[in-house]
């Protein structure tokens, strides 16, 4: 086996590109020098601001292929030859040779390849990778049709410790590279990857992994903190975004002017995350942010950093003095004075304002309240202060702050708790990390808001389509799906959303005292639509439950009974794939397929008798007529009471007898009273196990 060494050195990667850029890498060049016949052992790969590279164990060249290649029969006709010499590569049929089988005699191709020398593959490898490198955003540089993330500026290919001078963008590769711009640019001339390592970590100045860089910048941020009695704010994005922001990490503690303490934290540690870069520090005595930052540079000063931390100071001065000027503005009026102000701003142009939003929200929320245990009046209040804060100045530049800043200044005038808290947790969850609301004022605004989205955009016929959802539908949906079930909330998901559609036309509240919402009667398009929605929100429940390890063809067999309370579904759809693990539940759904198909055939060659099954003539049809019965009273008991294991438990009392019924009675008997009897107790099988399940969506 032979090192092969790969770089690509270029101007500064997108540190949000450079982690999927290196798995990349080493995913293309891996399954491509497989491709070939090379065996690849011991890979790895790394990324940073300014290069990816690859390195890999491989032979030095492909093995020989012998192979044979079966052909028509002696005597086909001349185009069928042709096509087999063609793809044989042979010239004349003589060269195959002829073998016997029993049906007569025909020809065979022994191929031979001679194996390839590993540089020719790589040569062919590298310009196509490199013209095709999947990058989510790129430019043209080095030709008028390549691209590439940033302008290319060396590469380095090396097999065996020798050069191959693989060409792309107009650069062709060598075996030099360069370090780190101020403490150690080269170049270095390189002969293996432990050498490119050693001379790139020592006098390069570069940490070439990733998580080298992550872990030096968090041990050090910590022990930095540590020495000054401080505690580093943790934060697991904004790590892995310094770690792609510098070759040479250095952490530098930095002071920051106390008055900004005022501000509220959110404020401070989002101005310092987005905008600076810098990790926030708190006082572990208290809990409460200190008045410092940490900043991660990519060189090491003179000073020890204190230029760099001074300079980084005055630059987070500026952007808080903004935000306490903003603060202030805002502060001068209630979070409520801003709701008029809604209304200049369009939420959609065919779903009107982000006020007229918010009115939905209000009939909405005070609906869904006593459905949530939540307070009518809490409930109305919160959803019509939601959207408040969108209007302020400090969102307005810090948006990632909606709901967080309506939730501090509605707590400064001293409003109600519930509803503060209800303004910032009604646009969770945000994502499926996030956490779901559980307080009841904040899930019924949550869920209104949401069911507002949903409805609104079907109504308007804006749904996603394929991998395009610019409104955020699936997350929509998505989280309505978690909040419900999370919170065990009953809902009976359609008169939901077609209350969501009736308060799109705000004039369909019946009263206006009490904000109750009229069931008025909808058109049939409007009902259309209404259930291709609960199709979409229940595709949400597949993906969800399928992340925790779910069948979907279970959700589909529950789903068809036409239950679409999402809580008594996967209730149902949990008790069914317990039962479907047992013995007694795979053999009862052998029997109820062995049913269902012979009532199928039966139903081409003309119409199964209707009617109730007798006890019929033989001692096995008897006792499954019999069980039948005792399984359907204690069925149905059990799903009255929403006890759908008791229900499974009633169910699979009928696999023995089903079991004994089909290895015991002829169902076509002669006898045509016996035959149409038997029928109907198949009839009887399907029907009791649909009670509980359409068992013919179930697969298996």
């Amino acid at each position: 086996m032979a090192e092969f060494l790969f770089e690509i050195f270029c101007e500064e990667i997108p540190a949000r590109m450079q982690k999927r850029a290196g798995e990349d890498l080493r995913k293309l060049l891996s399954e491509a020098l497989g491709k070939a016949g090379l065996a690849v052992d011991a890979s790895q790969h790394w990324s940073g601001p300014r290069r990816l590279g690859y390195m890999a164990d491989i032979p030095l060249k492909s093995p020989d292929i012998s192979d044979e290649r079966k052909g028509p029969r002696v005597g086909a006709p001349e185009q069928a030859l042709g096509g087999f010499m063609k793809a044989a590569g042979l010239t004349d049929i003589s060269q195959a040779e002829i073998r016997d089988d029993k049906k007569g005699q025909f020809y065979v191709a022994k191929i031979e390849k001679p194996g390839r020398d590993s540089a020719d593959i790589i040569r062919d490898i590298i310009p196509d990778l490199m013209n095709n490198f999947p990058w989510p955003k790129s430019m043209k540089t080095g030709g008028e049709t390549f691209r590439w993330v940033r302008p290319l500026q060396s590469m380095i290919c090396l097999l065996d410790g020798k050069v191959i001078p693989v060409e792309a963008g107009g650069v062709t590769a060598g075996n030099s590279t360069e370090g780190h711009r101020q403490h150690g640019r080269g170049p270095f001339t390189v002969s293996s990857f432990a050498d490119y390592q050693k001379q790139l970590e020592g006098k390069g100045h570069v940490l070439l992994h990733m998580d080298s860089r992550t872990k030096k910048i968090a041990d050090d941020a910590r022990a930095l903190c540590k020495k000054a009695g401080l505690e580093l704010v943790e934060d697991e994005g904004l790590l892995a975004e310094v770690a792609g922001l510098a070759e040479w990490p250095v952490v530098i503690l930095g002071d920051m002017d106390p008055s900004f303490l005022k501000l509220p934290g959110e404020v401070i540690r989002l101005s310092m995350r987005e905008h600076q870069k810098y990790f926030a520090v708190r006082d572990p005595k208290t809990g409460q942010l200190a008045a410092k930052f940490i900043v991660v540079a990519n060189q090491m000063a003179p000073d020890g950093g204190k230029a760099i931390a001074a300079g980084n100071s005055r630059v987070l001065s500026a952007r808080l003095a903004d935000a306490q000027f903003f603060q202030s503005e805002d502060a001068k009026k209630k979070l409520e004075d801003y709701y008029d102000k809604l209304g200049t701003v369009v939420f959609h142009k065919k779903l009107g304002s982000i006020k007229d939003k918010a009115q939905r929200l209000e009939a909405l929320a005070r609906e869904l309240a006593p459905k949530v245990g939540a307070d009518a009046e809490k409930a109305e209040m919160a959803a019509r202060l939601a959207k408040c804060d969108l209007v302020t100045q400090t969102v307005i530049e810090f948006t990632k702050l909606e709901g967080q800043i309506g939730r501090l200044m509605f707590e400064k005038e001293g409003g109600d708790f519930d509803v503060a808290l209800a303004i910032e947790e009604h646009y969770k969850p945000k994502g499926p990390s996030d956490d779901v609301p559980s307080s009841p004022v904040s899930v019924a605004v949550s869920l209104a808001d949401k069911l507002d989205t949903l409805t609104g955009f079907w109504a308007i016929d804006e749904k996603p389509t394929g991998s395009k959802d610019p409104f955020g539908l699936r997350r929509a949906a998505l989280g309505f799906v978690r909040i419900i079930l999370d919170n065990k909330i009953r809902l009976d998901l359609s008169k939901e959303l077609l209350k969501g559609r009736a308060v799109l036309e705000m004039e369909n509240i019946a009263d206006k005292e009490t904000g109750r919402l009229a069931d008025g009667v909808i058109s049939g398009d409007e009902q259309a639509t209404i259930h291709n929605l609960v199709g979409f929100i229940i595709d949400r429940l597949k993906v969800h439950l399928r992340e925790q390890g779910v069948r979907h063809d279970l959700i589909d067999a529950v789903f068809a009974l036409g239950e679409d309370d999402l809580v008594a579904i996967v209730n149902r759809v949990e008790a069914l794939q317990d039962f479907l693990a047992t013995d007694d539940g795979s053999n009862l759904l052998a029997g109820y397929k062995r049913a269902a198909n012979i009532l199928k055939a039966e139903s081409k060659k003309g119409a199964i008798p209707d009617g109730a099954p007798n006890k019929g003539t033989q001692a096995e049809e008897t006792a499954l007529y019999e069980a039948l019965g005792r399984a359907k009273a204690a069925i149905d008991a059990a799903l009255e009471k929403e006890a759908y294991s008791k229900a499974m438990s009633a169910l699979s009392a009928l696999r023995k007898p089903i079991d004994k019924f089909f290895d015991e009675v002829t169902v076509n008997s002669d006898v045509s009273a016996e035959r149409e009897n038997r029928l109907r107790l198949l009839k009887e099988i399907r029907d009791t196990s649909g009670r509980i399940a359409d068992f013919e969506a179930i697969e298996g």
